[in-house]
């Protein structure tokens, strides 16, 4: 017995002799002790988990050199060399994790909805629920600061560029024809349905390197990744009908849907400003299908759209109105994938296939033009921690345009161009701390029909200065060639160039959210030509030079008053160009000094129904009187409208939808035309620009036929 006790005192006091205390404490940045750390050495069980004070402190058989964890939420995982025979009351200091919630974003210039937005300043497929938008998103984007309210146009004018400075990409592809048929003075609106996407970006300047070919804005459209359950949407409106179908596999789904629209019957009821022979009608449809890898996501994007109307149209040039018939064939196609492989790299891929068609009866003359668009897109994102994530990429855009023209009793004049430009970039984000990021980036592109290659910097840096709120600025130089009115009769131009300046202020808490942006914006490059209008003899240059700076205001708030939603939009620019046949700088017509958009909804629960009001206001943009000596010195009225909506549940899944555009019947004018030569009495005669009505009314009923039986389209209404 005396000899087993003493064999186990013994291999007790070599046991003890062989285990070493590891001790110490976690703190964090500011010095502050860590409570529940968990700290252990990296291949074993060693370890311990920190006290309220911040102290650990444990035992291991371990020795000579090792790799000590720490590890807590909300922190960097921390790793640490150590020797175990000397790790005794060691201070460790856990860095804050950078991809928490409450972490810095660099978002100058950018409006984001989805339901990935960290922040969002609208809501899900919210840009589509405003009053007096019918559906149409680039409508209801004009409710937010830094557009302008173009009417006669219908397009996207941001921070006083021209419509074809803005870009749309959907799911990272660009679309080269994203908006409808149309003609002069005939507002047309955006092709795609808001019930295919889920997540919208709206950059008002500033924007990623990974963009380019856009001097203003980009359009960001990313379809649904997985749609939540199989459904059907049933649409009877007042211009046409639609359906929508959604189907569900175990890897794979399917959303399409289809509508017809013809106004003619709605004309027939309406008095309207325009003299109609036939009203405008399409058939359109898009799909998306889906299908889901381990490691990605395929998705598969298809759109086509057929367009025609006739009108006769006032031209202040002759007597008899001018008859302007067109017909316009759409096709997009538009193939992506975007999934992780090796150690923390994700590919996004695609190819997009865009064909335009237009064909156009100027009374007796006939005009065809054709636009084959494709782009090819590469990029790579590597994340090397937290902290520092690189992406780089490349992109090929191709463009074939070619337009015949047919004078009556005459010869055939063709016109057109070839373009080719391969663009490349690269972009780091990196993180100091959860307050402080930057992007740091340049994008590089040879454009090889003007023969330019150009270098274009990117830099974006944002603070967090409170919990709720932060700061963030933005530089970029960006560049554009020229519009195909210019590039099909002349080739030898240079691309336009624009740089950036954006300070921002935002603040969200719980539902508020107030953001406020000051920008500079100075171009050059611009084109000039020497005629009244684009014709084929034109002379062009691209010495054309201008500024634009502002001020833009937005405030959301769905949280004060119960049931209710509402958000307020203000910008003020000042800018003037010297480019287009202008003779000097000035501002130019598209522009408003002020903009002002009020949109709210408001959910009324004992009468199951929604109502919404949308007032825009715009000051008076400036024209040209030849009547006068000075060049664009006149200004229209200012634009006010004021629409009202009203969406009834029958049912949990049947939806009565009632909206009018311009309650008041105001009188808006966006402009004037003028002769190109005086009358008898040495004055230029001019027509008014109006709307094609004074006001509009629309009615619809929509059905949603789903599994849960409780899925319906009021948010899209």
């Amino acid at each position: 017995m005396k000899a087993t006790f003493t064999l186990f005192f013994i291999c007790m006091t070599y046991w003890l002799q062989a285990q070493t205390t590891l001790s110490g404490k976690v703190v964090d940045e500011k010095g502050l002790p860590v409570y529940g750390a968990n700290v252990f050495l990296e291949g074993a069980y060693d370890g311990a988990t920190t006290a309220e004070n911040g102290t650990f402190e444990f035992t291991t058989e371990a020795t000579g050199p090792q790799t000590l964890i720490i590890s807590f939420l909300a922190y960097e995982t921390s790793r640490v060399s150590i020797t175990v025979e000397e790790a005794a009351n060691m201070t460790l200091k856990l860095k804050s994790a950078v991809n928490t919630l409450d972490a810095v974003m660099i978002n100058a210039g950018s409006f984001e909805a989805g339901d990935n937005a960290r922040v969002s300043a609208l809501k899900p497929l919210d840009i589509v629920t405003t009053a007096g938008s019918a559906g149409n998103i680039i409508a209801a984007l004009q409710t937010l600061p830094g557009n302008q309210v173009v009417g006669e146009s219908g397009k996207l004018f941001v921070r006083g560029g021209e419509a074809d400075e803005t870009q749309t990409y959907i799911d990272g592809i660009r679309v080269a024809q994203p908006y409808g048929a149309s003609t002069n003075n005939l507002p047309t609106r955006g092709r795609f349905s808001p019930f295919l996407f889920n997540g919208i970006t709206f950059t008002t300047g500033g924007y990623s390197a990974e963009y380019g070919e856009a001097l203003s804005s980009v359009l960001l459209l990313n379809t649904i990744d997985e749609p939540v359950q199989e459904q059907t949407d049933i649409s009877v409106m007042s211009v046409g009908a639609g359906l929508s179908k959604t189907k569900k596999w175990e890897q794979n789904s399917l959303t399409f849907n289809t509508s017809y629209i013809d106004l003619a019957p709605y004309q027939a009821v309406m008095p309207q400003n325009a003299d109609w022979n036939r009203a405008y009608r399409s058939f359109s449809g898009e799909s998306v299908y889906r299908h889901k890898t381990e490691a990605g996501l395929y998705k598969l994007y298809a759109a086509f759209d057929h367009a025609d109307f006739d009108i006769n149209q006032f031209n202040v040039n002759q007597v008899e109105k001018m008859r302007v018939d067109m017909n316009n064939n759409n096709v997009y196609v538009n193939g992506s994938y975007k999934g992780y492989f090796g150690s923390n790299w994700l590919l996004t891929t695609g190819l997009s296939y865009g064909y335009n068609q237009n064909k156009i009866g100027l009374d007796a003359n006939r005009v065809q033009n054709a636009e084959h668009a494709s782009h090819l897109k590469f990029k790579l994102r590597k994340t090397i921690s937290e902290r520092f994530k690189l992406n780089f990429g490349a992109d090929y855009f191709y463009t074939n345009f070619s337009e015949d023209y047919t004078a009556f009793a005459s010869n055939s004049y063709q016109s057109g161009y070839t373009s080719n430009i391969i663009a490349a970039y690269t972009e780091a984000d990196v993180f100091f701390s959860k307050k402080l990021a930057a992007k740091i980036g340049f994008r590089t592109s040879q454009n090889e029909l003007l023969q330019e290659f150009t270098v274009s910097p990117r830099l974006s840096l944002a603070y967090k200065t409170g919990k709720y709120s932060q700061f963030s600025t933005a530089y970029g130089t960006f560049v554009q060639a020229p519009k195909a009115d210019y590039l099909k009769y002349a080739s030898d131009l240079t691309n336009e160039k624009t740089q950036h300046y954006l300070v921002n202020y935002q603040y969200n808490e719980g539902g508020k959210t107030f953001r406020a942006e000051a920008y500079y914006k100075k171009y050059n490059d611009l084109v000039h030509y020497d005629t009244p209008t684009v014709v084929y003899n034109s002379v062009f240059r691209t010495n054309g030079s201008g500024y634009a700076q502002g001020l833009d205001l937005f405030w959301r708030d769905n949280k004060t008053v119960k049931n209710m939603d509402y958000w307020i939009s203000y910008s003020y620019i000042d800018t003037k160009r010297d480019f287009r046949n202008y003779p000097k700088a000035v501002m130019p017509n598209f522009v408003a000094h002020h903009n002002f958009s009020v949109v709210g909804k408001y959910w009324v629960e004992g009468l199951k129904s929604q109502f919404g009001a949308t007032y825009t206001f715009s000051s008076g943009r400036p024209y040209n009187d030849p009547n006068t000596t000075d060049f664009m010195a006149s200004k229209t009225k200012s634009y006010n409208n004021l629409s009202l909506s009203c969406a009834y549940l029958l049912s949990a899944q049947k939806i009565l939808y009632f909206s009018v555009s311009n309650v008041l019947g105001l009188q808006n004018v966006y402009g004037y035309d003028y002769a190109t030569a005086p009358n008898a009495a040495g004055v230029y005669n001019r027509q008014a620009v109006v709307p094609t009505a004074d006001r509009s009314i629309f009615i619809g009923f929509f059905w949603t036929i789903s599994a849960d039986k409780k899925t319906n389209q009021l948010e899209n209404l």
